[in-house]
């Protein structure tokens, strides 16, 4: 069974939430192990904000890359099909024959580091020509002002907003924005028995 996804419960807490989320995205609940949950909030929240108190600046790229690097190991270790591959700097695009869309494509998920005030994590799950899809952590109730990113409702297992690709592809820090080349980060997540092969996936241009 799958779950739905959760929100952060603080203002600091989008890492290890997004983190989760992609686990439960991909995986069932019953195959889920809890070492999963105990090691993710264990390494997360290890950032100090400007006046030196602990975790009130979220996490940061070097615990959630050493995440991704225990799943590997956790995963040939217990035999749990996960891999999970972190890319970084110009990688990090939309568009064809970027290794984010090819993630998408073979149903695998993206954690992305993007902007929403302040570096923010958020969970991409789907794209087609002109939209990203993704799951925002964090709770809004408003709809958005902008137009070309919109809050969905009805898909609590897999999404709550969509942002239009080129809104995502900008270096400046604008909201959902990837940034400047040089600090921009994800994570790419598969569950290795339903990820599509080559010969199967249908390529979005």
């Amino acid at each position: 069974m799958k779950n739905p996804l959760n929100y952060q419960m603080t203002e600091y807490d989008c890492g290890p939430t997004t983190l989760m989320n992609a686990i439960s995205y991909l995986f069932d609940r019953e195959r889920i192990s809890p070492d999963i949950l105990k090691n993710i909030m264990m390494y997360c929240l290890d950032s100090y904000n400007g006046k030196g108190e602990a975790y009130k600046r979220g996490t940061s790229d070097t615990a959630m890359w050493f995440i991704a690097n225990w799943l590997n190991q956790f995963g040939r270790v217990r035999k749990f099909p996960v891999e999970c591959k972190v890319v970084s700097g110009p990688n990090v695009r939309i568009n064809a024959n970027s290794e984010v869309m090819y993630c998408l494509q073979q149903k695998g998920v993206v954690i992305a580091k993007v902007m929403l005030e302040n570096w923010h994590y958020v969970l991409l799950t789907d794209a087609d020509e002109d939209f990203v899809y993704l799951f925002d952590p964090y709770f809004r109730k408003r709809r958005y002002s902008t137009a070309g990113i919109e809050k969905i409702e009805g898909f609590p297992q897999k999404m709550n907003c969509r942002v239009r690709r080129e809104f995502m592809n900008r270096i400046s820090r604008y909201h959902y924005s990837l940034g400047p080349y040089d600090l921009r980060a994800a994570i790419l997540m598969y569950n290795k028995e339903t990820r599509l092969t080559a010969d199967t996936i249908e390529y979005i241009i």
